[in-house]
């Protein structure tokens, strides 16, 4: 009974694995489903930006690095008597706000680019056939 069973097992280990080859074509790209991942993207990217700024900032302010610039500026131009102060020009509702507009401007331009990507591509496939797309199972 072993004997048969170790010959079993035996022939199936002595087997050559063959291996799969499948090849796709990539042929069209979905014009919409471009626009709405592309829009995701810049949407996360708009996310991750403003989080960002808003951390930077606080870091930045924490740490006293207004105070060293303004005292900085205020030894380069000769004035003692403290007129320039960096924090009115670098406020937080400020820097916030120029993030914010920067954000939906860069939303904008990414949702816009993945769009013209997607017709560019779409257009060169019918001079180029595609593209060819591999993949093995090993």
């Amino acid at each position: 009974m072993t004997n048969t069973l170790t010959a079993k097992l035996a022939s199936k280990s002595a087997r050559a694995s063959t291996t799969k080859q499948v090849r796709l074509k990539l042929v069209y790209i979905d014009f919409w489903s471009v626009v709405k991942l592309a829009f995701l993207v810049a949407i996360a990217l708009a996310i991750i930006m403003i989080v960002g700024t808003f951390l930077l900032y606080i870091v930045v302010y924490q740490t006293g690095v207004f105070g060293q610039v303004n005292t900085l500026v205020a030894d380069v131009i000769d004035k003692k008597d403290g007129n320039f102060d960096l924090g009115s020009f670098l406020s937080l509702p400020q820097v916030m706000g120029f993030t914010v507009i920067v954000a939906i401007l860069n939303t904008v331009i990414i949702t816009t680019l993945g769009a013209i990507i997607a017709v560019l591509y779409n257009l060169s496939v019918k001079i180029t056939g595609g593209l060819l797309i591999g993949f093995t199972n090993n």
